[in-house]
């Protein structure tokens, strides 16, 4: 007899290459672990970026969904075309190469996709759009980073509003126009990807969530940390719980029969 644990659905989790003491660690963020845990109710499984190395096609076979999470790192903007705009901040070529291919091929198989922050950066690149590589030098849009200095509950709570779009996945997920949201990025969507609707926006017109247009499953991007105290606020909850469900759907059609 299978025991709850095994029958949680499993949900993927492109690791960071972090270089500690000399030595590279593929790392995945305990909130975002947490987060799968108690509020999607599934089984994390952290993949390690060595893209080359791995077989994307069976472990999107064994996968109930995919979580692209946020990190301190940036997509490298070669991606779109860009040089760097500011070489102290830091890239994650290895990440780059294994989410940019993933997102593709979880969309054709119909697997789930949830993308946070880097990982709604790494969506809309994917889809052939580019991003500002510093928000807040762009005329028109406010300084969406977080206050270092403050206590780290104060740079994850909410900051800004932001309105949903009308219909949208979001506007029906959560049945509201608008909500309130943290805010602890310096880059943003420029070029919107071809295949992505805008989902919501912020006060000063900057994209804050997405949709993929012909996903066959949940596809959901969002710009900031509803991972933060998931269990707290509810719409954050929301997101995650309808994640979960979206894994759980797909968990029942891939079983092999008894």
């Amino acid at each position: 007899m299978q025991s709850n644990m095994q029958l949680k659905p499993i949900v993927l989790i492109p690791a960071d290459v972090k270089n500690l003491g000399g030595h590279d660690f593929h790392a995945v963020g305990h909130k975002y672990i947490m987060a799968l845990i108690t509020a999607a109710g599934a089984m994390p499984l952290a993949v390690p970026s060595i893209e080359s190395h791995l077989d994307i096609d069976f472990l999107l076979n064994i996968a109930d969904g995919i979580l692209l999470t946020g990190s301190q790192s940036n997509v490298h903007p070669s991606h779109y075309s860009q040089d760097v705009h500011n070489t102290a901040l830091p890239l994650d070529t290895a990440r780059d190469a294994l989410t940019l291919k993933l997102i593709h091929v979880a969309i054709q198989k119909q697997v789930p996709l949830l993308a946070i922050c880097r990982g709604f950066q790494e969506l809309n690149v994917a889809f052939g759009g580019s991003l500002h590589q510093a928000v807040q030098e762009v005329e028109g849009f406010a300084d969406h980073r977080e206050d270092k200095f403050q206590a780290q509950d104060l740079q994850y709570a909410p900051s800004h509003k932001i309105s949903l779009v009308a219909n949208g996945q979001l506007s029906k997920l959560l049945n509201t126009d608008e909500m309130f949201v943290n805010s602890l990025h310096g880059q943003g969507i420029d070029r919107l990807g071809v295949g992505l609707i805008a989902d919501a926006f912020a006060e000063d017109g900057l994209i804050e969530a997405v949709r993929v247009e012909r996903a066959q499953a949940f596809a959901l991007g969002v710009q900031w940390h509803p991972e933060w105290q998931v269990t707290q606020n509810a719409q954050y909850l929301a997101i995650f719980n309808s994640f979960g469900e979206a894994c759980r759907l797909r968990q029942s059609l891939r079983k092999p029969p008894d």
